[in-house]
């Protein structure tokens, strides 16, 4: 297939293209908005199959990780593929999978955050001052969101204990990273992820970052048994490791609310090696290990 996904940077502007073009080639996939940013930026997602029961992909909580959103929309435009060409992917039917189980992707949880690293603190509007003054006009760590708030650390689960520890740790307000915020929920893009997953049936879901080659799949007493089961399979998969938390990044994330709230799986995968931002060249190596992984996540 002639690929629309490509090994290219994507701002919030690529990706309206982006959308565009998938729309245009397959007209069965529906795009809309889960909601605003801070900037009033929207956060995309895209669905296909059954919607009662849907498996959720987000990416892209991180401004760094930017690669993470690339990866999902290579996923799902190959996915789109294989059921506008009645061919299977990684050896599923996924035609035939999504009649009783849909896919809901969302690439970029911080539209914001990643338009500030990739072009700048001009891309906060308003907030341009204070990203200037808490990067001290270094964005190449910049991961928060344009109010300086960690989006993956803003989540309501043992966030009261993630306060303590960002606090011993000298993170005590608004930062390029591992601030997450004066409240839990405070930011329009948890909100949006929030009220998407309480109005809709999600099955399971996967919160992707970068970078480590790692599973994480447990949070907390509310662990589903089949968690290490599915996680098991997904490390069989992609070869990358299963681990649990630690440190700043053990509570406050979507994949530990997501297990807290609903009783239900969710993972925290970790794609590629290397240091943030992992290098777009990177993408076909990154997305060609872990495809089965996603695949089976989809139908599993």
């Amino acid at each position: 297939m002639e690929r629309i996904i490509l090994p290219q940077t994507l701002d919030y502007n690529e990706s309206i293209r982006i959308t565009d073009k998938l729309q245009k080639k397959y007209p069965f996939l529906i795009c809309h908005s889960i909601g605003k940013s801070v900037c009033n930026r929207d956060i995309m997602a895209y669905s296909l199959g059954n919607y009662k029961n849907i498996v959720l992909f987000a990416g892209a909580f991180h401004a760094s990780e930017w690669l993470t959103a690339l990866v999902l929309f290579r996923f799902l435009e190959k996915i789109c593929d294989a059921v506008a060409q009645g061919k299977d992917i990684s050896g599923v039917d996924i035609s035939a999978s999504l009649l009783s189980k849909g896919i809901t992707v969302i690439p970029c949880v911080n539209p914001d955050g990643v338009e500030i690293f990739l072009n700048g603190p001009e891309s906060a509007g308003k907030h341009e001052g204070l990203v200037r003054d808490i990067s001290h006009n270094d964005f190449t760590k910049w991961n928060a969101n344009c109010r300086g708030v960690d989006i993956n650390h803003n989540f309501d689960a043992g966030w009261e204990t993630l306060r303590e520890m960002e606090a011993e740790a000298g993170i005590m307000g608004p930062s390029p990273r591992q601030f997450g915020g004066f409240a839990p929920h405070s930011e329009p893009e948890t909100q949006s992820l929030v009220r998407f997953c309480e109005r809709n049936h999600i099955d399971h879901a996967f919160a992707i970052h970068s970078q480590g080659e790692e599973i994480y799949w447990s949070y907390g007493n509310n662990t589903p048994e089949n968690s290490l089961t599915m996680a098991n399979i997904f490390s069989v998969c992609s070869g990358y490791e299963l681990v649990k938390n630690d440190s700043l990044a053990s509570h406050g994330g979507f994949k530990d609310w997501f297990i807290e709230y609903f009783r239900k799986s969710a993972f925290t995968i970790e794609i590629g090696k290397g240091e943030n931002p992992l290098p777009v060249e990177q993408l076909d190596k990154i997305y060609e290990r872990i495809e089965e992984m996603l695949v089976i996540g989809a139908i599993i």
